[in-house]
Protein backbone atom coordinates (compact mmCIF):
# COMPACT_ATOMS: atom_id res chain seq x y z
CA UNK A 1 0.00 0.00 0.00
CA UNK A 2 1.38 3.26 -1.10
CA UNK A 3 0.54 6.63 0.48
CA UNK A 4 -0.27 9.62 -1.50
CA UNK A 5 -0.90 13.17 0.01
CA UNK A 6 -3.42 14.64 -1.95
CA UNK A 7 -3.22 18.49 -1.61
CA UNK A 8 -6.76 20.45 -2.65
CA UNK A 9 -8.32 23.65 -2.00
CA UNK A 10 -11.85 21.97 -3.45
CA UNK A 11 -12.48 19.31 -1.12
CA UNK A 12 -16.03 18.62 1.08
CA UNK A 13 -17.53 20.92 2.26
CA UNK A 14 -16.58 22.32 -0.75
CA UNK A 15 -19.54 22.04 -3.76
CA UNK A 16 -19.23 22.38 -7.22
CA UNK A 17 -17.73 20.72 -9.98
CA UNK A 18 -13.70 21.71 -8.73
CA UNK A 19 -14.78 18.94 -5.78
CA UNK A 20 -16.14 16.03 -7.61
CA UNK A 21 -12.49 15.23 -9.29
CA UNK A 22 -10.65 14.82 -6.01
CA UNK A 23 -13.40 13.54 -3.89
CA UNK A 24 -13.76 10.13 -6.05
CA UNK A 25 -10.26 10.18 -6.87
CA UNK A 26 -10.31 9.59 -2.15
CA UNK A 27 -13.31 7.26 -2.49
CA UNK A 28 -12.16 4.75 -4.92
CA UNK A 29 -8.07 5.25 -4.58
CA UNK A 30 -7.45 2.50 -1.83
CA UNK A 31 -9.17 -0.47 -4.39
CA UNK A 32 -6.12 -0.29 -6.08
CA UNK A 33 -3.45 -0.54 -2.99
CA UNK A 34 -2.75 3.71 -2.52
CA UNK A 35 -3.85 5.34 0.56
CA UNK A 36 -5.14 8.62 0.11
CA UNK A 37 -4.04 11.55 3.02
CA UNK A 38 -5.99 14.79 2.10
CA UNK A 39 -4.72 18.58 3.20
CA UNK A 40 -7.09 20.98 2.70
CA UNK A 41 -8.36 24.33 4.44
CA UNK A 42 -10.05 24.51 7.61
CA UNK A 43 -11.93 27.64 6.55
CA UNK A 44 -12.21 27.80 3.07
CA UNK A 45 -14.37 30.73 1.34
CA UNK A 46 -15.73 28.81 -1.62
CA UNK A 47 -18.14 29.95 -4.17
CA UNK A 48 -20.63 27.05 -2.51
CA UNK A 49 -20.79 24.79 0.18
CA UNK A 50 -22.26 21.24 -0.33
CA UNK A 51 -22.56 19.75 3.23
CA UNK A 52 -24.08 16.37 2.31
CA UNK A 53 -20.83 15.67 0.53
CA UNK A 54 -18.83 15.02 3.79
CA UNK A 55 -20.87 11.60 4.03
CA UNK A 56 -18.85 10.46 0.53
CA UNK A 57 -15.28 11.08 2.06
CA UNK A 58 -14.61 7.10 3.08
CA UNK A 59 -14.50 6.72 7.24
CA UNK A 60 -10.66 5.74 6.87
CA UNK A 61 -9.35 8.67 5.22
CA UNK A 62 -7.41 11.37 7.34
CA UNK A 63 -8.23 14.80 6.18
CA UNK A 64 -5.77 17.88 7.52
CA UNK A 65 -7.42 20.99 7.42
CA UNK A 66 -5.01 24.18 7.76
CA UNK A 67 -5.52 27.67 8.78
CA UNK A 68 -5.66 29.84 5.29
CA UNK A 69 -5.97 33.76 4.74
CA UNK A 70 -8.95 34.58 2.37
CA UNK A 71 -8.93 38.12 0.44
CA UNK A 72 -12.38 38.08 -0.86
CA UNK A 73 -13.90 39.06 2.27
CA UNK A 74 -12.32 42.18 1.95
CA UNK A 75 -13.27 42.17 -2.25
CA UNK A 76 -16.87 42.42 -1.11
CA UNK A 77 -16.51 45.06 1.14
CA UNK A 78 -14.45 47.01 -2.00
CA UNK A 79 -17.38 46.13 -4.53
CA UNK A 80 -20.43 46.36 -2.08
CA UNK A 81 -21.45 42.74 -2.07
CA UNK A 82 -22.93 41.11 0.36
CA UNK A 83 -20.94 38.76 2.59
CA UNK A 84 -22.33 35.20 1.21
CA UNK A 85 -22.00 36.90 -2.41
CA UNK A 86 -20.31 34.25 -4.45
CA UNK A 87 -16.91 35.72 -6.33
CA UNK A 88 -17.00 33.86 -9.38
CA UNK A 89 -20.37 33.95 -10.94
CA UNK A 90 -19.67 37.50 -10.87
CA UNK A 91 -16.01 38.11 -11.96
CA UNK A 92 -15.55 37.20 -15.47
CA UNK A 93 -17.30 39.87 -17.33
CA UNK A 94 -19.14 38.81 -20.50
CA UNK A 95 -17.34 40.77 -23.43
CA UNK A 96 -18.59 44.57 -23.64
CA UNK A 97 -19.97 44.18 -20.20
CA UNK A 98 -19.26 47.36 -18.10
CA UNK A 99 -17.81 47.44 -14.70
CA UNK A 100 -17.98 49.70 -11.52
CA UNK A 101 -15.00 51.39 -10.44
CA UNK A 102 -15.03 49.54 -7.62
CA UNK A 103 -15.15 46.07 -9.40
CA UNK A 104 -12.16 47.64 -11.68
CA UNK A 105 -10.17 48.57 -8.96
CA UNK A 106 -10.56 44.75 -7.18
CA UNK A 107 -9.55 42.99 -10.45
CA UNK A 108 -6.83 45.10 -10.63
CA UNK A 109 -5.61 43.86 -7.20
CA UNK A 110 -6.65 40.39 -8.06
CA UNK A 111 -4.59 40.31 -10.97
CA UNK A 112 -1.14 42.43 -9.78
CA UNK A 113 -1.08 41.23 -5.96
CA UNK A 114 -2.27 37.99 -5.74
CA UNK A 115 -0.06 35.23 -7.67
CA UNK A 116 -0.87 32.86 -8.37
CA UNK A 117 -4.58 32.99 -7.53
CA UNK A 118 -6.33 34.58 -4.49
CA UNK A 119 -5.33 31.36 -2.36
CA UNK A 120 -2.01 32.48 -2.06
CA UNK A 121 -2.74 33.02 1.77
CA UNK A 122 -2.77 29.02 1.76
CA UNK A 123 0.88 28.68 1.07
CA UNK A 124 2.47 29.10 4.57
CA UNK A 125 0.04 27.09 6.21
CA UNK A 126 -0.58 24.63 3.89
CA UNK A 127 3.35 23.83 4.00
CA UNK A 128 3.74 23.49 7.32
CA UNK A 129 1.11 20.88 7.88
CA UNK A 130 1.99 19.05 5.05
CA UNK A 131 5.58 18.17 5.91
CA UNK A 132 4.04 17.17 9.79
CA UNK A 133 1.80 15.15 7.49
CA UNK A 134 4.61 14.08 5.47
CA UNK A 135 6.64 12.74 8.89
CA UNK A 136 3.66 11.66 10.78
CA UNK A 137 1.87 9.55 7.99
CA UNK A 138 4.80 7.85 5.91
CA UNK A 139 3.96 9.96 2.77
CA UNK A 140 5.52 7.90 -0.34
CA UNK A 141 3.89 10.81 -3.25
CA UNK A 142 2.47 13.32 -3.45
CA UNK A 143 -0.29 14.91 -5.69
CA UNK A 144 -1.76 18.21 -6.04
CA UNK A 145 -5.30 19.60 -7.91
CA UNK A 146 -5.48 22.62 -9.28
CA UNK A 147 -6.99 25.28 -9.50
CA UNK A 148 -6.46 27.03 -7.44
CA UNK A 149 -2.73 27.00 -8.92
CA UNK A 150 -1.45 27.85 -4.89
CA UNK A 151 -2.02 23.95 -4.52
CA UNK A 152 0.67 22.61 -7.07
CA UNK A 153 3.29 26.05 -5.44
CA UNK A 154 2.54 24.05 -2.02
CA UNK A 155 3.48 20.39 -3.65
CA UNK A 156 6.54 22.56 -5.22
CA UNK A 157 7.92 23.21 -1.49
CA UNK A 158 6.98 19.83 -0.16
CA UNK A 159 8.43 18.10 -2.97
CA UNK A 160 11.95 20.55 -2.87
CA UNK A 161 11.99 19.82 0.86
CA UNK A 162 11.68 15.99 1.18
CA UNK A 163 12.40 14.99 -2.38
CA UNK A 164 9.19 13.09 -2.72
CA UNK A 165 7.61 12.19 -6.11
CA UNK A 166 5.18 14.60 -7.00
CA UNK A 167 2.15 14.64 -9.74
CA UNK A 168 0.86 17.93 -10.30
CA UNK A 169 -3.11 17.15 -11.42
CA UNK A 170 -4.63 20.17 -13.65
CA UNK A 171 -8.22 21.06 -14.42
CA UNK A 172 -7.85 23.75 -16.05
CA UNK A 173 -4.80 25.48 -17.75
CA UNK A 174 -2.52 27.94 -15.87
CA UNK A 175 -2.10 30.82 -17.19
CA UNK A 176 -3.99 32.94 -20.26
CA UNK A 177 -6.93 30.74 -19.41
CA UNK A 178 -10.57 31.83 -19.52
CA UNK A 179 -11.23 32.23 -16.23
CA UNK A 180 -7.39 33.51 -15.14
CA UNK A 181 -7.22 36.93 -14.79
CA UNK A 182 -5.24 38.93 -17.51
CA UNK A 183 -1.91 40.28 -16.10
CA UNK A 184 0.53 42.79 -17.40
CA UNK A 185 4.35 43.61 -16.91
CA UNK A 186 5.55 42.11 -13.59
CA UNK A 187 2.77 40.49 -12.45
CA UNK A 188 2.46 38.26 -16.19
CA UNK A 189 6.01 37.39 -15.59
CA UNK A 190 6.12 36.46 -11.94
CA UNK A 191 3.01 34.29 -13.03
CA UNK A 192 4.31 32.79 -16.11
CA UNK A 193 7.69 31.72 -14.18
CA UNK A 194 5.67 29.94 -11.38
CA UNK A 195 4.14 28.07 -14.32
CA UNK A 196 7.47 27.26 -15.66
CA UNK A 197 8.47 26.15 -12.30
CA UNK A 198 5.81 23.92 -10.78
CA UNK A 199 5.82 22.21 -14.89
CA UNK A 200 9.54 21.45 -14.80
CA UNK A 201 9.90 20.11 -11.36
CA UNK A 202 7.21 17.97 -11.23
CA UNK A 203 7.37 14.59 -11.74
CA UNK A 204 4.40 13.76 -14.03
CA UNK A 205 1.98 16.44 -15.06
CA UNK A 206 -2.03 15.01 -14.82
CA UNK A 207 -4.40 16.68 -17.08
CA UNK A 208 -7.79 16.51 -17.40
CA UNK A 209 -8.44 16.84 -20.93
CA UNK A 210 -6.06 17.08 -23.41
CA UNK A 211 -5.94 20.89 -24.18
CA UNK A 212 -4.52 21.65 -20.71
CA UNK A 213 -1.30 18.97 -22.19
CA UNK A 214 -1.39 21.31 -25.80
CA UNK A 215 -1.14 24.30 -23.91
CA UNK A 216 1.84 23.30 -21.63
CA UNK A 217 3.03 21.90 -25.01
CA UNK A 218 2.86 25.17 -26.58
CA UNK A 219 4.15 27.76 -24.03
CA UNK A 220 7.22 25.50 -22.65
CA UNK A 221 8.15 23.18 -25.66
CA UNK A 222 11.62 22.59 -24.01
CA UNK A 223 9.75 20.77 -21.22
CA UNK A 224 9.67 17.23 -21.64
CA UNK A 225 6.15 16.48 -23.29
CA UNK A 226 6.32 12.43 -22.34
CA UNK A 227 5.92 13.54 -18.54
CA UNK A 228 2.38 14.65 -19.56
CA UNK A 229 -0.16 12.15 -18.45
CA UNK A 230 -4.09 12.58 -19.77
CA UNK A 231 -6.79 10.92 -17.21
CA UNK A 232 -10.02 11.98 -18.11
CA UNK A 233 -12.96 12.98 -15.82
CA UNK A 234 -15.61 10.60 -15.34
CA UNK A 235 -18.88 9.77 -13.84
CA UNK A 236 -19.83 7.79 -10.52
CA UNK A 237 -22.11 4.99 -10.91
CA UNK A 238 -23.04 4.76 -7.15
CA UNK A 239 -24.06 8.19 -8.00
CA UNK A 240 -26.95 7.37 -10.10
CA UNK A 241 -29.71 5.10 -8.55
CA UNK A 242 -31.37 2.79 -10.11
CA UNK A 243 -34.95 5.01 -10.13
CA UNK A 244 -37.84 4.16 -12.45
CA UNK A 245 -39.39 7.72 -12.91
CA UNK A 246 -43.11 8.22 -14.41
CA UNK A 247 -43.13 9.66 -17.51
CA UNK A 248 -43.03 13.61 -17.68
CA UNK A 249 -46.27 15.41 -18.64
CA UNK A 250 -44.10 18.06 -20.29
CA UNK A 251 -40.69 17.89 -22.82
CA UNK A 252 -38.46 19.05 -19.92
CA UNK A 253 -34.64 19.85 -20.67
CA UNK A 254 -32.65 20.23 -17.56
CA UNK A 255 -29.36 22.09 -17.35
CA UNK A 256 -26.90 22.10 -14.10
CA UNK A 257 -23.99 23.58 -12.87
CA UNK A 258 -22.86 27.75 -13.26
CA UNK A 259 -23.64 30.17 -15.82
CA UNK A 260 -21.56 33.41 -16.24
CA UNK A 261 -19.08 35.64 -18.21
CA UNK A 262 -18.65 33.85 -21.77
CA UNK A 263 -21.14 30.97 -20.74
CA UNK A 264 -24.44 31.60 -21.77
CA UNK A 265 -27.99 30.27 -22.83
CA UNK A 266 -28.66 32.99 -24.96
CA UNK A 267 -28.70 31.24 -28.44
CA UNK A 268 -30.58 27.95 -26.98
CA UNK A 269 -33.20 30.23 -25.46
CA UNK A 270 -33.42 32.24 -28.60
CA UNK A 271 -33.59 28.84 -30.25
CA UNK A 272 -36.36 27.86 -28.79
CA UNK A 273 -38.36 30.77 -28.60
CA UNK A 274 -38.13 30.39 -32.65
CA UNK A 275 -39.68 27.15 -32.54
CA UNK A 276 -43.05 28.52 -30.41
CA UNK A 277 -43.18 31.30 -32.64
CA UNK A 278 -43.56 28.99 -35.74
CA UNK A 279 -46.12 27.13 -34.05
CA UNK A 280 -42.94 23.94 -34.25
CA UNK A 281 -43.20 23.56 -30.65
CA UNK A 282 -46.15 24.15 -27.93
CA UNK A 283 -45.01 26.61 -25.17
CA UNK A 284 -47.06 24.57 -22.94
CA UNK A 285 -45.82 21.35 -23.24
CA UNK A 286 -42.13 22.08 -22.42
CA UNK A 287 -40.47 22.97 -19.58
CA UNK A 288 -36.61 24.24 -19.20
CA UNK A 289 -34.76 23.75 -15.94
CA UNK A 290 -31.83 25.62 -14.92
CA UNK A 291 -30.46 24.39 -11.85
CA UNK A 292 -27.39 26.11 -10.19
CA UNK A 293 -25.84 29.87 -10.10
CA UNK A 294 -26.29 32.24 -12.35
CA UNK A 295 -24.28 35.66 -13.18
CA UNK A 296 -25.84 39.09 -12.83
CA UNK A 297 -25.65 39.15 -17.24
CA UNK A 298 -27.59 35.60 -17.35
CA UNK A 299 -30.76 36.77 -15.08
CA UNK A 300 -32.63 38.49 -17.31
CA UNK A 301 -32.40 36.28 -20.24
CA UNK A 302 -34.64 33.94 -18.35
CA UNK A 303 -37.71 36.52 -18.08
CA UNK A 304 -37.92 36.35 -21.68
CA UNK A 305 -41.67 36.77 -22.17
CA UNK A 306 -41.95 34.35 -24.76
CA UNK A 307 -40.66 31.60 -22.79
CA UNK A 308 -40.68 32.60 -19.14
CA UNK A 309 -44.31 30.56 -18.56
CA UNK A 310 -41.59 27.26 -19.48
CA UNK A 311 -38.66 28.44 -17.59
CA UNK A 312 -37.50 27.10 -14.13
CA UNK A 313 -34.80 28.45 -12.46
CA UNK A 314 -33.30 26.45 -9.16
CA UNK A 315 -30.45 27.65 -6.98
CA UNK A 316 -27.81 25.57 -6.35
CA UNK A 317 -28.65 22.11 -4.42
CA UNK A 318 -26.65 19.50 -3.15
CA UNK A 319 -24.90 17.21 -5.69
CA UNK A 320 -27.21 14.08 -5.40
CA UNK A 321 -30.63 15.98 -5.56
CA UNK A 322 -28.73 17.64 -9.18
CA UNK A 323 -28.60 14.40 -10.09
CA UNK A 324 -32.28 13.36 -9.31
CA UNK A 325 -33.39 16.49 -11.45
CA UNK A 326 -31.33 15.07 -14.13
CA UNK A 327 -32.88 11.64 -14.21
CA UNK A 328 -36.19 13.39 -13.90
CA UNK A 329 -35.54 15.42 -17.28
CA UNK A 330 -35.69 14.10 -20.70
CA UNK A 331 -33.22 15.23 -22.56
CA UNK A 332 -30.03 17.13 -20.87
CA UNK A 333 -28.47 20.91 -21.54
CA UNK A 334 -24.72 21.42 -21.94
CA UNK A 335 -23.18 24.99 -22.72
CA UNK A 336 -19.55 25.17 -24.05
CA UNK A 337 -18.10 28.98 -23.32
CA UNK A 338 -18.13 30.95 -26.27
CA UNK A 339 -14.05 31.76 -26.09
CA UNK A 340 -11.27 30.98 -27.76
CA UNK A 341 -9.85 27.32 -26.88
CA UNK A 342 -13.22 26.16 -25.47
CA UNK A 343 -13.07 23.63 -28.29
CA UNK A 344 -10.57 21.69 -26.26
CA UNK A 345 -12.68 22.22 -22.41
CA UNK A 346 -14.42 18.78 -21.51
CA UNK A 347 -16.08 19.62 -18.34
CA UNK A 348 -16.16 16.67 -15.63
CA UNK A 349 -20.15 17.64 -15.64
CA UNK A 350 -19.97 16.42 -19.76
CA UNK A 351 -19.27 12.59 -18.36
CA UNK A 352 -22.24 12.71 -15.45
CA UNK A 353 -24.69 13.94 -17.80
CA UNK A 354 -23.68 10.89 -20.40
CA UNK A 355 -24.23 8.57 -17.14
CA UNK A 356 -27.52 9.65 -16.75
CA UNK A 357 -28.57 7.83 -20.07
CA UNK A 358 -30.12 11.12 -21.28
CA UNK A 359 -29.80 12.31 -24.48
CA UNK A 360 -27.37 15.79 -24.40
CA UNK A 361 -28.18 18.56 -26.61
CA UNK A 362 -24.87 20.01 -26.38
CA UNK A 363 -23.79 23.36 -27.76
CA UNK A 364 -20.63 23.59 -28.95
CA UNK A 365 -17.73 24.12 -31.87
CA UNK A 366 -16.15 21.00 -33.44
CA UNK A 367 -13.02 19.49 -30.71
CA UNK A 368 -13.18 17.63 -27.64
CA UNK A 369 -16.90 17.65 -26.56
CA UNK A 370 -18.27 17.09 -29.78
CA UNK A 371 -16.00 14.12 -30.28
CA UNK A 372 -16.95 12.53 -26.87
CA UNK A 373 -20.88 12.52 -27.61
CA UNK A 374 -20.38 11.40 -30.97
CA UNK A 375 -18.30 8.45 -29.86
CA UNK A 376 -20.31 7.86 -27.24
CA UNK A 377 -23.54 8.85 -29.66
CA UNK A 378 -25.05 10.76 -25.83
CA UNK A 379 -27.10 13.33 -27.65
CA UNK A 380 -26.83 15.52 -30.74
CA UNK A 381 -24.18 18.91 -31.13
CA UNK A 382 -25.05 21.90 -32.52
CA UNK A 383 -22.75 24.79 -33.21
CA UNK A 384 -23.01 26.86 -30.34
CA UNK A 385 -23.69 30.18 -32.64
CA UNK A 386 -26.04 28.23 -34.65
CA UNK A 387 -29.73 29.09 -33.73
CA UNK A 388 -31.19 26.85 -36.58
CA UNK A 389 -29.58 24.02 -35.79
CA UNK A 390 -29.46 24.11 -32.07
CA UNK A 391 -34.00 24.49 -33.13
CA UNK A 392 -33.36 21.31 -35.10
CA UNK A 393 -31.47 19.28 -32.38
CA UNK A 394 -34.32 20.61 -29.98
CA UNK A 395 -37.15 19.86 -32.25
CA UNK A 396 -35.86 16.29 -32.94
CA UNK A 397 -36.26 15.54 -29.15
CA UNK A 398 -39.59 17.02 -28.82
CA UNK A 399 -40.92 15.57 -31.58
CA UNK A 400 -39.68 12.10 -30.22
CA UNK A 401 -41.31 13.07 -27.28
CA UNK A 402 -44.39 13.74 -28.13
CA UNK A 403 -44.40 10.45 -30.54
CA UNK A 404 -43.81 8.40 -27.13
CA UNK A 405 -40.09 7.58 -28.70
CA UNK A 406 -37.12 6.56 -27.02
CA UNK A 407 -34.73 9.60 -26.66
CA UNK A 408 -32.03 7.74 -25.88
CA UNK A 409 -29.95 5.79 -28.28
CA UNK A 410 -25.86 5.85 -26.33
CA UNK A 411 -23.47 3.49 -26.86
CA UNK A 412 -23.71 1.75 -23.13
CA UNK A 413 -19.84 -0.60 -23.72
CA UNK A 414 -18.13 3.07 -24.92
CA UNK A 415 -19.65 4.95 -22.21
CA UNK A 416 -18.11 2.35 -19.57
CA UNK A 417 -15.02 3.41 -20.00
CA UNK A 418 -15.33 6.82 -18.45
CA UNK A 419 -16.37 5.91 -14.83
CA UNK A 420 -14.36 7.61 -11.72
CA UNK A 421 -13.39 3.86 -10.49
CA UNK A 422 -11.33 3.76 -13.91
CA UNK A 423 -9.83 7.04 -13.93
CA UNK A 424 -8.36 6.35 -10.07
CA UNK A 425 -6.97 3.33 -11.33
CA UNK A 426 -5.15 5.36 -13.53
CA UNK A 427 -3.57 7.45 -11.12
CA UNK A 428 -2.98 4.42 -8.67
CA UNK A 429 -0.81 2.90 -11.40
CA UNK A 430 0.71 6.52 -12.25
CA UNK A 431 1.82 6.11 -8.29
CA UNK A 432 2.88 3.15 -8.28
CA UNK A 433 5.34 3.69 -11.42
CA UNK A 434 6.67 6.79 -9.47
CA UNK A 435 7.52 4.59 -6.10
CA UNK A 436 9.06 1.25 -5.56
CA UNK A 437 7.86 -1.98 -5.44
CA UNK A 438 4.84 -2.02 -8.18
CA UNK A 439 2.17 -3.87 -7.31
CA UNK A 440 1.30 -6.49 -10.14
CA UNK A 441 -2.03 -6.92 -9.76
CA UNK A 442 -3.23 -3.52 -10.99
CA UNK A 443 -2.33 -4.43 -14.30
CA UNK A 444 -5.02 -7.37 -14.54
Amino acid sequence: MKHLLVISYYFPPSGGPGVQRVLKFVKYLREFEVRPVVLTVENGDFPVRDDSLIHEIPDDVKVYRSRIFEPYKLYRKLTGKPDNAPVDVNNIPKPGETRSLAETLAEFVRSNFFIPDARIGWLRYAVSLGEKIIRDEQIDCLYSSSPPYTSALIARALKRHTGLPWIAGFRDPWTGFLSTPTRYGLAKKIDAHLERSVYAECNRLEVAWRGIAKDFQKKYPDIDAAKIIHIENGFDDADIPKIAFPRNDKFTVCYTGSMYGKRSPEHFLAAVKRLVVEGKVDADNIELKFIGRFGSNIMPLFDEPTLKQSIVVKSYMPHSDSVLELLKSDALLLVVDDADGSDEIVPGKVYEYIGTSRPVITLAPEGAIATLIRETNAGTVAYFRSEAEIADAFLNYYNLFIARKPLWDGRSEVIQKYTRREASKKLALLVHDLTPLHINSLSR
